[in-house]
């Protein structure tokens, strides 16, 4: 028995649902990958057909199926450091700014979304162990969300290919790093303590909801994955995540003020971010 056939109105389904879903839109150019997926899920569902799944996907009542697509559907590429002049950015410029307008004990409070598999926010953390000297004076929160739950279990995991730490100094990769026999790397507890992860759709407004008082938001090659509509919807969420002040840090190739004028743009030494007006 071949393979499940997926037509050019199978495709145009999908695309639209998942769009509504997640905010993430597949042109044609995606059309192998999510074929393949689509397949794979077919198959593993034994409902046969993209008609019979297409059903099933939608009105399952507890979702599950939805989830699992989801997370097949979502790309997950990074690595420790990734894009380090941000996090150099955050011990140099931002933090300092920050904590000139926080009372002595109060918490910083970090969100970085998408987490992935968890360098980013790892990455986060082992920046500020290694390099800001404030760190002890203050109680820094850090979340991390995704809507890719696999994703979210192997980052609580805290285990990493060398791939993965391929961009650690080696004195940071021995100091919060053991090896296993089988090359992998596993992260200390103090560290993974460190990040809390969360599962969260940011493109519904319910689920985004209790997501408020950051003071620096890392959302980095997220937004590209979008639509105009859904990149609005986005910043504009951000924009009410952060408190009056707050920064939010975005990838290399995206531009906030290409999205919304609602954020002040930041050049700072290191890097360009986008600040939240303060209240005046």
């Amino acid at each position: 028995m071949g393979d499940p056939v997926i037509t050019v109105e199978d495709f145009r389904q999908f695309q639209e649902f998942f769009y509504r879903k997640t905010g993430i839109y597949f042109d044609e150019s995606k059309r192998y990958f999510v074929d393949r997926r689509l397949i794979d899920r077919i198959r593993d569902t034994d409902t046969t057909n993209f008609r019979r799944y297409f059903w099933f996907v939608r009105f399952q009542a507890g979702g599950e199926e939805l989830q699992k697509l989801t997370n097949v559907m979502t790309v997950n590429e990074t690595y420790f450091f990734r894009e380090e002049y941000q996090f150099k950015c955050l011990v140099r410029s931002m933090l300092p700014e920050i904590v000139k307008r926080k009372a002595l004990g109060s918490p910083i409070r970090i969100w970085c979304v998408p987490s992935s598999s968890g360098e980013e926010p790892y990455s986060i953390a082992l920046y500020l162990l290694e390099s800001w000297p404030d760190l002890d004076r203050w109680d820094v929160e850090i979340t991390a969300s995704d809507i890719d739950t696999d994703v979210l279990a192997s980052a609580a995991s805290g285990k990493f290919s060398k791939r993965s730490v391929s961009n650690l100094p080696a004195a940071v990769l021995s100091k919060y790093f053991s090896k296993s026999d089988t090359d992998e790397y596993q992260l200390c507890d103090d560290v993974r303590h460190a990040v809390d992860f969360t599962r969260v759709n940011i493109v519904d407004r319910e689920e985004t909801r209790p997501y408020r008082g950051f003071d620096i938001i890392f959302c980095r090659n997220l937004l590209i994955y979008f639509d105009d509509l859904s990149r609005r919807q986005a910043a504009e969420m951000f924009f009410d995540a952060l408190n009056p002040g707050g920064y939010i840090c975005l990838g290399h190739s995206e531009s906030m003020s290409r999205i919304v004028p609602i954020f002040k743009i930041r050049k700072f030494p290191d890097t360009i971010a986008y600040q939240k007006p303060e209240e005046t």
